[in-house]
């Protein structure tokens, strides 16, 4: 999901919105330092994966920052278990897109005000 996570901080920026994209290539163990700072210097969180939200990374990110740095979250992924298919396709009918993110992204941000 690089290359999305990308275009969407691009068509922030064209918003005006400063995003910065981490990318964790892993979960454990969890970069926690870079995630604080992230959560401290923006002072919101949007997590985009093609997992499931309620268990995968964001889940983890979320609870860890309940404890150290709460901040308004968003969460595109999915809702839900998915059918097999092309990528591109799939990525589009579960709305694990650009704009998706950009949608979360700005409601996150509407919550810091």
């Amino acid at each position: 999901m690089g290359s999305l996570v990308q275009h969407a901080a691009e068509t922030l920026s064209a918003g005006g919105v400063d995003a910065r994209v981490l990318n964790l290539a892993t979960w454990r163990p969890l970069d926690t330092a870079a995630i604080e700072a992230a959560a401290r210097e923006t002072g919101a969180i949007v997590t985009a994966e093609e997992h499931l939200v309620h268990c995968g990374l964001g889940a983890m990110i979320a609870q860890h920052l309940a404890t150290t740095r709460p901040v308004p979250m968003g969460f595109v992924g999915m809702r839900s278990y998915a059918e097999s298919g092309k990528w591109d396709e799939l990525l589009v009918k579960y709305d694990l897109t650009p704009a998706a993110i950009v949608r979360e992204a700005e409601v996150a941000i509407a919550r810091k005000r």
